[in-house]
């Protein structure tokens, strides 16, 4: 466990001053200052007409036009918010069902108007093609979602995306990009508790996995690396397995100590505009000290 607890006073002072409403109300609903109709509120304000998210809900995805990623941050916080429960993540369900692909898949990321201030990496992305990553960074957070919400967890899309994803890891014969995989990883771990071929594809993965938990990101910024709670960031899962004995510790207490002067915790990849690096910031906190918090050391 961490040698000292994150300084929670200092973090609510970093998140006033730096973060978005957004998870300014996250923050306030990890500490049970807020209830979950104010976390719905703030992340309404990213939602579309049409079901979808946009408007930077993915800090590096400014454009307004709904995108999966936006649709990842929704379901995150849709999950946040349990046992609550919103209309709104059956219409995301419905509008992922508009834009996948025949074989249930969901594209990267879908044509952007005006590209300022997103990363080249999401405007240069196939429309028409769906990936692995993409799939289960959406479908792994839906999958938690259905645990309260039975809209979810009985949507056409959902059971056509998680298909998709059972196929496509799989076919993996190789370790496929640190950051695909850990969306995989922590996908096959939310199916778990839903689909009995689960604990099959997490045994398929834990060859790719190292024991340390340490996969660096090809193409990313220097040092840039996903570690074991990136994979499995909940206690008590599945996912646990794949680590060896005493490596969460000690990242719980890498991360505990990760906390800046200023209260905020860091990212160690690279933000395209002024506007995501603080947003990210932000979004790391909340994350921060929600896992912390889940491991009683917050």
């Amino acid at each position: 466990m961490p040698a000292s607890l994150p300084d929670l006073s200092r973090a609510a002072s970093f998140m006033a001053t730096h973060a978005r409403l957004l998870d300014r109300r996250r923050f306030e609903l990890l500490r049970g200052e807020t209830n979950a109709d104010a976390v719905l509120a703030a992340v309404d304000g990213y939602r579309n007409p049409d079901g979808g998210y946009g408007w930077g809900l993915e800090p590096d995805l400014r454009a307004p036009e709904s995108q999966p990623g936006g649709a990842l941050h929704a379901f995150e916080v849709f999950e946040e918010v349990a046992p609550d429960t919103t209309p709104h993540a059956a219409r995301l369900c419905d509008w992922l069902a508009s834009v996948a692909t025949p074989d249930g898949g969901v594209p990267f990321a879908l044509p952007v108007a005006d590209p300022a201030g997103c990363a080249p990496f999401w405007v240069q992305a196939d429309p028409a093609e769906a990936t692995l990553q993409s799939t289960a960074f959406a479908a792994g957070v839906a999958l938690r979602v259905a645990r309260h919400d039975r809209a979810v967890r009985e949507h056409p899309w959902l059971a056509a995306a998680t298909q998709y994803c059972f196929r496509a890891i799989r076919e993996l014969s190789a370790a496929p990009h640190a950051i695909a995989l850990s969306f995989a990883v922590r996908f096959a771990d939310a199916a778990h508790d839903l689909h009995a071929e689960a604990k099959g594809l997490l045994d398929h993965l834990a060859a790719f996995v190292p024991p340390d938990g340490l996969v660096p990101v090809a193409g990313g910024s220097a040092g840039e690396t996903l570690r074991a709670l990136d994979f499995a960031p909940l206690p008590d899962r599945p996912a646990r397995a794949l680590f060896e004995d005493g490596v969460i510790e000690a990242e719980l207490r890498r991360l505990a100590a990760e906390q800046q002067d200023d209260g905020g915790w860091r990212v160690d990849f690279a933000s395209y505009s002024p506007a995501a690096e603080l947003e990210w910031r932000g979004y790391a906190t909340v994350r921060a000290v929600s896992i912390l918090q889940r491991h009683g050391v917050a």
